[in-house]
Order: C-alpha cells, then structure tokens, then sequence
C-alpha cells in the first residue's frame, strides 16, 4: 500500500511574491491616504462654502461649486483605483493560508495601518454627507428668501411700471417760443 504524502503548505513565500504584496499594500495605503486628504478638503471647502452662503455672495458661492465639483469627481475617481485594488490586497494579503498573511516587518507595520486609514476615511465621509446636507438646506433657505424678496420687488407699485414715482406729472409736449 503506497501511502500518498500531501503537500504541507510553506509557510514561507517567494520574493517575487513578496515584493508584489508589499507593493500592493503600500500603493493601496497611499491611495486611501491621498482619499483621506480629498476628503478634509471637501470638509474645508463645505465650511467655506457654508460662509459664503450665509453671507449671500452669488459669485463666491459658483466659485465654491465649481471647486467642489473638481474635488468630489476627483474623489470619485480615486475611488475608481482603491476598489480593485482592495479586492487585489484582500486575495493577496489575506490569503487562505493564514501562514502566508503577515508579511515583513516594514510591510506589516503598514498593514496595520490600512484599517486605521480606512476607519478615519469613513468618519470623514459621513462628515461630508452631513456637512453636504446641511449646505444644501442652507443654500434652499436662503433661495427661498431670495425668492421673497425678488417676488415683494416686482409686487412695488413704483417698480412694477418701470418709472419712477414722479413720472405721472403733466409734461409739456409743445414749447411756445412765440410768447
């Protein structure tokens, strides 16, 4: 009877291999970490923009819009890049071997800094959600307000017309130079 030996699995990894790990850890930790500082400075941008809206300024208030339009498609596309990167670091670094997990010492000091990065990020994603929100009640109150006084202008008797208050006296249409 042959006794079949099966393959234990190493717990040592190739170099290559290694390298590939470390280079995929240490790219998805920048990009959570370049994610984390778009993300303050939307939450910068939305108090900015909260100011300006209250102060009623039109022209700063399109200049904050237009920022934040950039900053939030730039979000958006570096979350574009961090999700098949997380499933790369979730297959790669959380293999099914559990010998193969922890990687060296400089790599799994950066490991452990990964959830703390991601942890943070999501703090300031529901900051912004909230921030966001209240921006845009403010921005609807003060058009609301806007609207008002635009509406109690054009109720004026004096500016309904167009002329001024002293417009409906007699003027002379003929000038008698004979005298």
């Amino acid at each position: 009877m042959a006794i079949i030996a099966e393959k234990a699995p190493t717990a040592e990894i190739g170099s290559a291999e290694l390298a590939q790990r470390v280079a995929i850890l240490k790219r998805f930790k920048t990009l959570l970490s370049q994610q984390r500082e778009r993300f303050r400075s939307y939450l910068n941008l939305l108090d900015k923009q909260q100011n300006v809206i209250e102060s009623g300024s039109a022209e700063d208030l399109l200049t904050y819009v237009e920022l934040e339009e950039k900053i939030v498609a730039d979000i958006f596309s570096i979350q574009k890049v961090i999700d098949p990167l997380e499933e790369m670091y979730n297959a790669v670094v959380f293999d099914k071997n559990p010998a193969k997990s922890p990687l060296n010492a400089e790599s799994s000091n950066t490991q452990e800094e990964v959830p703390n990065i991601k942890a943070s990020l999501e703090i300031l994603k529901s900051e912004a959600v909230i921030r966001s929100t209240k921006n845009k009640e403010l921005l609807s109150k003060r058009m609301l307000e806007l609207r008002q006084e635009i509406k109690s202008l054009r109720n004026n008797p004096y500016a309904a017309s167009g002329k001024n208050a002293y417009s409906n006296l007699n003027k002379a249409s003929l000038v008698d130079i004979h005298g």
